[in-house]
């Protein structure tokens, strides 16, 4: 009777599994940026995707160059990104389709709140000249990242040859909110996006050891699109759950609650899908 007792109940737990794993929500994979997740958009978006469309989203946070390799091997179904010359190139490429426009913020360049290169107020190209010229520290993601290729851009357009090993020039290899900490520790400057910052901002009750020193150029422009990664050749890409989480994020309604999710009462993005 026992043993009969234990069958049964090892039986029942089997057709449990199995009913769970078949009534399982699927999966979108998702590879996105570091100021997506660090920011806590996507712990607010995710739960509702689910909600209303009852797919899970199961996202890796990385730089966008990082992201776009993911993609262009196939190991996710979509992207949330924001270095578009390379997006557009991602999808010319083949690797990418539907690149879709969403939201928005912009980059500032942060640093101590007493300005040693004496930059508040200018414009990002004679901020970048001057933190050069005065070899004032300055603190880079180094990851190719879009905040690493719009910053390698910014000292292009500044006529400053990348700097690389220079000692004033720190290339942390490491997320936004890590850089942001060791410019911090080191007293230097750092390119980040606005979301970002305002969550750092919030991280120290708004009184934070580095400050916004130039910002408001239209240079500083920060675009975010989706893209499905091009199913041809990969047949586990699920790029129905892709283009509904595309379609998903340009609805009235998340937009809405994109330019409505704020920190310190500012707002870390704004909704532009067209």
């Amino acid at each position: 009777m026992k043993r009969f007792l234990k069958v049964s109940v090892l039986t029942f737990l089997a057709a449990a599994i199995a009913v769970s794993a078949a009534f399982a929500a699927p999966v979108l994979r998702m590879a996105t940026t570091t100021s997506t997740d660090n920011t806590g958009l996507l712990d607010v978006l995710a739960p509702e995707f689910l909600k209303d469309t009852g797919i899970e989203i199961q996202w890796v946070s990385v730089g966008t160059g990082k992201a776009l390799e993911l993609g262009k091997n196939k190991d996710v179904d979509v992207l949330l990104v924001h270095a578009p010359v390379d997006e557009k190139k991602f999808v010319e490429d083949g690797y990418g389709v539907n690149r879709r426009e969403v939201m928005y913020n912009d980059f500032v360049i942060i640093g101590p709140p007493s300005d040693p290169a004496m930059v508040r107020g200018k414009t990002v190209k004679e901020a970048f000249t001057a933190i050069a010229a005065g070899k004032i520290p300055f603190a880079s993601r180094g990851d190719k990242s879009g905040t690493h290729v719009m910053e390698l851009d910014l000292w292009k357009k500044a006529g400053v040859a990348q700097p690389e090993k220079e000692k004033w020039y720190i290339q942390t290899g490491q997320g936004m909110l890590n850089t942001i900490n060791i410019a911090a520790e080191r007293d230097a400057y750092t390119l980040t996006d606005r979301g970002t910052f305002i969550k750092y901002e919030d991280n120290h009750k708004g009184n934070p050891p580095l400050v916004i020193i130039v910002e408001g150029d239209d240079a500083l422009f920060n675009q975010y699109s989706v893209i499905a990664v091009n199913p041809a050749g990969g047949e586990h890409i699920r790029y129905d759950l892709a283009l509904k989480f595309s379609d998903w994020m340009r609805s009235k309604k998340i937009q809405k609650m994109i330019g409505d999710f704020s920190l310190l009462g500012k707002r870390l993005f704004t909704a532009n899908a067209k």
